[in-house]
Parts: structure tokens; sequence; C-alpha cells
């Protein structure tokens, strides 16, 4: 697991899931104001512990003794609301510290989402609360639901009409309305929630406390997230490894993207590992599933909280059944579009199906006709072939409109039960637009239903990468020096690749010249071809200036190829610096990539490896991750590639070395970490892959110090 942070996300929030007393300050007999929908949810709901209201006027509150007082209360409640103005609020929290009081939720707005002033009272709100070990909710926030407990300290309208089932699926929110929605609609889909909440301002819990305080949280199995931007990196990455490490998933939809993007990025490596890239490759790493839609991550989120983490599928082999051909076609295509497989059957699972139905098509998709619907055993036999295929990880059975015949319904609902009760361990998976209640009926099997084929196939993707995820391993991290890099290390494209060279990254003998006649001595010394690229620090990218000529075959070629340079770059940047020319080996045979390192505002370096030279950026065909990465991640990485198939010997060409740029990648990123503190960005453009054995070797490389990505003009 990733190294603890000095607070450990989490803790404390006891006090707000499972209060035996809760103390409402501001509260209210009316029951559609702020102070007064948490008392009065907590009287409809039964919550078996003291409820206290506070309002200076006492007397009673619906039905409760009010008092005048935080002072005045009998007992330190465990958690105390606040729905007071935002003026009043560090007064009320103050009283609340001075109770013993041992978490507040500050519903209230008016703070550092509304200027300087309501900063500094959040700010104020944070300091009472460390003082005094007291865990803070919000301000600005919809609060919490714990449905089995029946604690509310939220005023949701979600729970005017009904408190959702107690269930197994947990919703962590920094948005107080998109949680609500996902609450109300995992109620809607005959699902059961355990705990909701919402985080708002977070100017102290923030997601990653919910994350873990629901990874530890024994009614808890899915988690649902609903993520805007992170602001502690250590934080989120300790609290998602340990949901993953008590196998609890967590499926999140992170919209927007980082707070601070890379848009002043130098070299092309920042300017491809954007921050929407990064925060993907931290979900990857620490095992949560990233979906784009609410509608995804309620779909993914139901799946799971019926198939729970030994059911999901470990690959992407799905063997399809329809009564009828056509609907087979199209499942077909959906479930290959979305990147599954579709395995041939064994003999043996063949065999099975024409035993119980002859006529049947035994290919994958199944066409099993219309037979499969005319008695339950058929079905059963059918299903019981395909889920038990050793070259599947998971069967989807399509059946259109049928569960709206009775008869019909009848027959399938025997079939999967007995399906369910001989294989309770085998994914299957139906695709149904209802009735609901039919839908609910299959869902108490435990079998996921998805409303159209589209949506069963990507659902299927998606719990196939939740799989996969589950089962990675601990992510890496480094611990070796950290250390920053002298200042001349900086200075140009050579002495870049000599420090890299001295961490164990390959690259080419090479010199620099001053005339066109040493230029050609030196090419005649290096071994011809050779290529001539310009050195400057203000030219960053030396191709756009006409900066590089190729393939430079007589020392002829090679003097006037300098002075073609050096023109060049008069004409185009006239006031640029020029610290020479340089002569390197001309290197044949292989496949270019890009790799580099980028440094995320809130996630610190990031390792990006895509297809290179000069189609970096036009083709865009990248994979990033969170440095330090393993050489498992890495290789990860590269095969993830669009174009991976050319390093993997496509169409008759030699396997390139995957595992030596694999290797590259490592060190690279092992560089980075080690020299954070003052190394922003490094581009590598390009990296030679050559054939299987043969290693790797860089051509080109940049380094940028922090702070100065603007470097002069041209530089870009």
């Amino acid at each position: 697991m990733v190294s603890q942070p000095v607070q450990q996300p989490g803790a404390g929030l006891d006090a707000l899931f499972k209060a035996r007393s809760i103390a409402v300050v501001g509260a209210s007999d009316d029951q559609t104001k702020i102070g007064g929908r948490p008392v009065w949810f907590l009287r409809k709901y039964g919550y078996q512990g003291a409820v206290y209201p506070v309002n200076p006027k006492g007397g009673t509150i619906q039905g409760l003794p009010a008092y005048a007082r935080i002072d005045d209360l009998p007992s330190a409640p465990d958690m105390a609301i606040l729905a007071v103005p935002a003026e009043h609020a560090v007064q009320a929290m103050q009283q609340c510290a001075d109770k013993g009081v041992r978490a507040v939720i500050v519903l209230s707005s008016g703070f550092a989402e509304s200027g300087e002033e309501g900063a500094a009272r959040q700010a104020e709100l944070v300091r009472i609360a460390r003082a005094h070990t007291m865990r803070l909710l919000g301000p600005n926030c919809l609060g919490v639901v714990s449905v089995a407990d029946g604690v509310v300290g939220s005023f949701t309208i979600v729970l005017e009409q009904s408190m959702p089932p107690a269930g197994n699926v947990g919703i962590v929110s920094q948005s107080g309305n998109i949680g609500s929605f996902v609450m109300q609609n995992i109620a809607r889909r005959g699902l059961g929630v355990s705990r909701f909440i919402a985080t708002g301002n977070e100017a102290d819990v923030d997601v990653a406390d919910g994350i873990a305080a629901l990874a530890d949280d024994e009614a808890t199995q899915v988690i649902l997230c609903c993520m805007e931007t992170c602001r502690d990196a250590g934080r989120l990455t300790w609290a998602l490894d340990r949901a993953r490490h008590n196998r609890k998933p967590v499926v999140v939809i992170k919209i927007g993207s980082t707070e601070s993007g890379q848009a002043a990025a130098a070299s092309h490596t920042g300017a491809l590992a954007g921050a929407d890239n990064v925060i993907d490759a931290v979900f990857r790493r620490y095992g949560a599933l990233r979906v784009h839609s609410i509608e995804e991550l309620l779909e993914i989120g139901h799946s799971v909280s019926l198939l729970g983490t030994s059911r999901l599928p470990q690959g992407p082999r799905v063997t399809l059944v329809a009564a009828s051909g056509g609907f087979g076609i199209m499942m077909a295509d959906a479930t290959t579009r979305a990147g599954l497989i579709l395995p041939e059957l064994s003999v043996e699972t063949k065999a099975r199906i024409q035993a119980v139905l002859p006529l049947a098509g035994t290919n994958n998709p199944v066409d099993a006709s219309a037979q499969m619907s005319s008695r339950p055993d058929i079905l059963h036999g059918i299903l019981s072939a395909l889920v038990e295929e050793p070259r599947t990880d998971a069967t989807l059975l399509f059946l259109s409109l049928s569960l709206y015949n009775s008869r019909l319904r009848g027959v399938y609902m025997e079939a999967l039960a007995k399906v369910r009760a001989s294989r309770p361990d085998r994914l299957l998976a139906i695709i149904s637009a209802g009735p609901a209640d039919a839908v609910a009926e299959i869902n108490a099997l435990g079998i996921p239903v998805f409303a159209s084929i589209d949506s069963a196939a990507k659902g299927l993707a998606s719990l196939v990468a939740l799989g996969q995820l589950t089962a990675l391993d601990a992510a890496p991290a480094y611990d070796g020096p950290r250390m920053p890099l002298d200042a001349a290390a900086f200075g140009n494209e050579v002495v870049a690749k000599r420090v890299l060279a001295h961490a164990g990254v390959s690259v080419l003998q090479e010199a620099i010249v001053r005339s066109a006649d040493e230029a050609a001595e030196q090419a005649v010394q290096l071994g011809l071809p050779v290529v001539l690229k310009i050195v400057s620090p203000d030219i960053a990218h030396k191709t756009e200036v006409g900066g590089v000529l190729l393939n430079l075959e007589t020392a002829q070629a090679v003097q006037q190829a300098y002075e073609q340079i050096m023109a060049n770059v008069a004409r185009k940047v006239p006031h640029a610096r020029i610290e020479g020319v340089l002569v390197t080996p001309m290197a044949k045979g292989g496949v270019e990539l890009i790799m580099g390192i980028s440094r995320d505002p809130v996630f610190g370096p990031v390792v990006m490896v895509g297809m290179g030279g000069i189609h970096a950026e036009v083709l865009k065909d990248i994979a990033v991750q969170v440095a330090p990465v393993s050489q498992d991640d890495a290789l990860r990485m590269i095969r993830s590639l669009r174009m991976f198939p050319i390093l993997d010997g496509a169409r008759g060409q030699p396997k390139a070395d995957i595992q030596a740029a694999a290797q590259t990648l490592v060190r690279l990123s092992e560089f980075a970490c080690r020299h954070a503190a003052n190394v922003a960005e490094i581009d590598m453009n390009p990296v030679l892959v050559r054939p299987l054995g043969q290693g790797v070797v860089v051509l080109d490389a940049l380094m940028v110090p922090v702070n100065e990505f603007a470097l002069t003009p041209g530089a870009h």
C-alpha cells in the first residue's frame, strides 16, 4: 500500500455515520427550512439516538425540547449540524468545540466559495476543528445519510418521500445535488444504500475521507464517487489503495479537470500529458474505474453491487446467445466495438448445446432460435453449457421483450434460477427492456440486466476493466534519494542526454562543432551517414526552424548541411543563442517512440510514452502514469498504445525490443522522482526502439527546469 498520510483519511467519520446523539443548531419548526429538515428527517425515519434542537428561543421544536444554547445540552452530542447563517457559524463552531462535540456538519453557504471574507470564516472553522480534534464536514455541503443507523445530517429533498432501502452501495460526492441524484436513482433501481456523504467545500473532510471510511465500513461493498477535483494526491491515492486492499470496488465519475492544467508546457510531453489523462492514470493505478456519465455510474454500480468482487470477469472473453441470428449479430458487433473478445466454443460445449437443441447454431454468438423459450430445461441446458465453457469469462443472453409474456417469463425465470443455483461463481448477464418487476426478479438472483445491446456491451467491458484493475498489484512507491539537479544540466540537448545517460538511458556518441569543416571531420570519425542538429537553449523544437538535417552520407554533404542549418536558424530565430551544431550518427532500423516526464500540479511527476518522431502531437497515441512505474506498468503502458502492433511485428516486420523500451521508461520515471524538486519536464523524442535484443537509443532530449516553461521567443 502507499505510504500513509499524516492524518489518515477516514479517521473520525464514525461520529458522522454512526452518531449516537445529534444536535441541530439553528433548528426550526418549519420543515421546509434548512434547520427544520434534519430534525424532521431524524424523527420521520426513526433515529434511535438523542436529538437536541438548538434555537435561541428555546421551547419545543417539532415536538422535541429545544435548547437556547449549545452549552445547555445535557451531554456532548457525537455530531452537531450547523444550519445557521455564515456570520454566526464560527461562534457556533467554537461552542461545539467547548462542549466536546466530535464532528460538525456545516450546511450553510457563504464561505470560501463566496470571496475573501467567507474564506476567512472557513479558515477559522478549520482552525477550531483542528485545535479540538474535531472533524468538520462542509461548509456549503449536503451532509450525510447513514441508512442502516437512521442518521440524517442533511436537508436533501431526496428524503422527503422515503429513505432509500438499506444496502451495500456507498456514495461519496463533492457535489450535493449529483450525489443526491445518484442516491435517489440507486433506490429506484431496487438497490440499497449504506452511507451517503457530500463534502461541499472540503475545508476538512474530503472525498478521500469518504472513500477511506467506506472502504473500512462493514455495510459497504461498492463505492460510487462523484468527484470534481483533487486537492491532495497523497490522501486520495491512500484512500483508493485502501479500498482496493479491502476489495471494495470504487467507480468514479470525474467531471472537469485538475485545477491547474499544463497550458504553459514547453515540450511535447507537457502538451500531451494533460491533467485529465493524469487523473485517468491515477484511477487505473489504484484500482478505481472511471466512468463518464451518471447513467454509466449507476449501471456499473448496480452490476457490481449484485456481483460482488468474486464474480467480476477477469478477462474480455464473452459468449453470446439469442433467439435470433440477427440480434446475435448485433450483439457481436457491439461487444467487439467495446473491446471484448468472442471466443470459439469448445467441441464439448457445442456438443452439449446440440444435445438439448439439435437445430441450434453453435458458433459464438449462439443462435438458439425460438425453441430456447419452449421449455425451461432447454434454456437451462444451453446456458449451463455456455457459463461452463472454459474459454469464456462472461455469458450474455438477449431476451428482447420476452419478459412481457407471462408464459415465456416463467420459462426464463425457472431456467435462470437453476443456472445461478448450479454455477453461482460464473457471470451471467441479461439484455432486456423490462418490465421493471421482471428485471427486479432477475436482479434478485444476482444477475445484472442491461436495457440495450450497446449498454450491455459497454457495461461488460467496464466490468472487465474493473475486474482487471482489482487484480493489479499494489502501485510502486519511490523510496530512493531525492536531490536537485545542477542548473548546468538544463543547458542543451547534449547536456540533457549526458545526464540521462548517467541515469542508465542509452544515447549515441556525438560531438558539438562550430564550423562546417569541423562538422565534416567529426562525421567521418563517428561514421557516416550522420545527422546535424542545431544546439541552442532558445530552440526547443529544432525541426520547426529548419535546425535538423538527416542522413548525410558524405563529408561534402555535411559541410553544406552545416551552412544550411545556420542560415535557416538565422532567418527564423535571429536572436537565438547558438552554441554550435551537433553531429551524431544516423540511427536506422527501428520504431520511433516519444518518452517523457511532465509535472502535474497535484500528482507530481508523470511519465508518458507514445508514438514518436514528428507525429507525436498529430497521432496523440499516448499512455501516461504517475511516476515511478514498474517494469510491468511500463509494459502495460506500451501495449495500450493503439499502434502497438507496429512494435509487435505487424505485417511481418521484426518485433521491437519492448522490454528494453519498458526498462528505459522505468529509469526515466525514477530519474523524475529523484529530481522532482527542479525538473519540470523531460522530452525524449524520438526514442528509437530497435529489433528484439538490440535495445533502444534516445536520439533527442529536452529537459526543462521548474518555473522556466517560457524560455525565450522561438522556444515553442
